[in-house]
């Protein structure tokens, strides 16, 4: 009778040494899948990358202003002018910036030789000084703008890299327009192209600042 109780006994034991392991084990698979479902909600985060086409190239988020400009068949005039004056460490500099980037077909606007005798080691400070007016510091996004200038009343003034001011306003067609300190206007035909280090917006038109 006393084998008997002490097994019954041994057996109850057993039982719950057994019930207790599987009920541990099942919490750490559930942690662990809670911890690899988190790792990889974070990972998908930290992937998300915005793609835009410019150019007939994309531009990827995850990359800065120099390296996507590069790739634009559209800015070729202006890529070369980066390299030439020594701008690209300061595009590709943590930011943020808003470029406002002139296509080929707005340099082609520029007086026949301009871009030429701009070109020369001679005048790369004039160079610099018409690529950098056309950079702001800060992230600007188009909604950024548009507030600026309904809250300026129709207009709002920025400073450049240059230091010198560039307006900006929204014409009849509702588009953005820049205005530069000679009255040249240039508008923006593509918005807020997200960049790791800032903000390209193309633009229509060089913009010129004033001689010093």
């Amino acid at each position: 009778m006393m084998m008997r109780f002490f097994s019954i006994i041994v057996v109850s034991l057993c039982v719950s040494y057994t019930s207790n392991a599987q009920l541990k084990a099942t919490a750490n698979t559930t942690t662990q899948q809670v911890a690899r479902t988190g790792d990889t909600t974070k990972s998908t985060v930290a992937k998300h990358v915005k793609t835009r086409m410019v150019g007939g190239a994309q531009m990827t988020s995850d990359k800065d202003i120099v390296y996507n400009i590069v790739k634009s068949k559209d800015h070729t005039t202006l890529t070369g002018t980066i390299a030439v004056c020594g701008l690209s460490e300061t595009l590709k500099s943590r930011g943020p910036l808003t470029v406002f980037a002139p296509t080929n077909e707005a340099f082609a606007k520029l007086a026949p030789g301009t871009l030429d005798t701009l070109s020369k080691p001679a005048h790369n400070t004039d160079l610099t000084r018409l690529l950098t007016y056309h950079v702001i510091n800060g992230r600007l996004t188009s909604k950024d703008i548009a507030k600026q200038i309904a809250a300026g009343k129709g207009e709002v003034v920025f400073v450049t890299l240059t230091g010198s001011k560039l307006r900006a306003k929204i014409n009849g067609d509702r588009n953005i327009v820049l205005i530069d300190e000679k009255g040249n206007e240039a508008t923006i035909s593509q918005f807020d192209i997200e960049q790791s280090n800032g903000i390209i917006d193309v633009v229509t038109s060089v913009l010129v600042p004033n001689s010093k």
